[in-house]
């Protein structure tokens, strides 16, 4: 009897891991919309639909154009931008639906993840089913998501007067937040899963490359969305050279050297090849010598989940800039970027030992 008190597992902490499941659901379900919606913001990128809403209507904005009359209106106040007049003048109405559908697709799911965070939020809290503990990172997470929806009116604003597109500094900072949001709720949500033993037989330097790996992932999508932002994968469409040339001509042209990076298409799109070479070269050493160190079946797993992320997400973004950005390789090269930083978060969990109070 003794021995079976022994190895019984605690009441308390079963009880509280049972507690946590609906929020472990629940942070898990908000993710894959934050997922979603970023993946219609890549289609509204490749589309040029992002500057087909004009106006920002936080709430009165949920409600699309319903009559002919709504219709011609929302295209009116298109037509007074520069995008229409210098790229799609003489657009119809039917061509403009499809690009408005794309952007209020966007903002309706952004509005619809608030609310899908906010309301069971709201009842867990009521319920004692959050830890005070996680309160204020919850509640820091859904302020996030209104500072979000600031940042993608601002970024908006930036192509309404002036120029054809948007600032492609504020869709970095709107995608990256974008990211850190989707990561806040994916890290939170594997902390509340079963407790696993400590000491996995993992060398620290293991866990640290494994958050270097997650810093490089994040890196890399900031550097997609200037690839993005200034159409970068439009030009040199061959692999692996860049006009036949490992270093290309034009790289570091402008003054000062560091516009290059931001504002230099053949530079943007030169770093982010550069980067995901050695993104995957990390990757694969991590993965192949941390294989050899341990017997931990969530850790190997993980890994392999990861190196082979890397390999698919290196070979599509081939195929895409071969095949000069469709919009379905583009969707999908964006939405594996985010896959791949999923996981990478995954196996960082996987790889730091459980030191979580009771």
């Amino acid at each position: 009897m003794a021995q079976q008190q022994a190895i019984a597992p605690s009441p308390s902490l079963g009880t509280a891991a049972h507690r946590m499941d609906p929020v472990r659901v629940w942070l898990f379900a908000v993710a894959a919309l934050v997922f979603a919606m970023v993946s219609v913001g890549g289609a509204t990128r490749l589309t040029g639909s992002g500057l087909s809403i004009t106006e920002w209507q936080p709430i009165m904005g949920v409600v699309p154009p319903l009559s002919d009359a709504a219709w011609q209106e929302a295209l009116e106040k298109y037509r007074q931008i520069p995008q229409y007049q210098h790229v799609n003048k003489g657009m119809s109405l039917d061509a403009f639906k499809r690009i408005f559908w794309w952007e209020w697709t966007h903002r309706f799911l952004a509005r619809f993840v608030g609310v899908a965070f906010l309301i069971p939020f709201l009842y867990f809290l009521a319920t004692g089913r959050i830890a005070r503990a996680l309160i204020p990172k919850l509640a820091g997470l859904f302020a996030l998501g209104g500072l979000q929806g600031a940042i993608g009116w601002y970024m908006v604003a930036s192509g309404l007067s002036g120029r054809v597109d948007v600032s492609q500094y504020r869709l970095a900072v709107h995608l990256s937040l974008a990211v850190v949001i989707f990561a806040g709720l994916v890290w939170i949500a594997l902390a509340l899963g079963p407790r696993r033993a400590l000491g996995r037989g993992v060398p620290s330097a293991y866990r640290r490359s494994a958050a270097w790996i997650v810093g490089l992932v994040f890196l890399q999508i900031v550097a997609g969305a200037f690839v993005a932002g200034l159409k970068a994968g439009a030009g040199y469409n061959t692999w692996p050279l860049m006009d036949g040339q490992l270093v290309p001509q034009g790289l570091g042209v402008m003054s000062p050297w560091w516009a290059n990076l931001f504002e230099n298409a053949t530079t943007v799109q030169f770093n982010h090849r550069m980067l995901a070479y050695v993104l995957v070269a990390v990757a694969l050493w991590h993965v192949g010598t941390l294989l050899a160190r341990t017997d931990d079946r969530l850790v190997r797993v993980s890994g392999l989940a990861l190196g082979g992320a890397m390999l698919a997400q290196v070979a599509l973004g081939i195929w895409t800039l071969l095949a000069q950005v469709p919009l379905s390789l583009g969707l999908a090269h964006q939405a594996g970027a985010v896959t791949v930083f999923g996981i990478a978060l995954w196996h960082l969990h996987a790889v730091r030992p459980d030191v979580r109070p009771d």
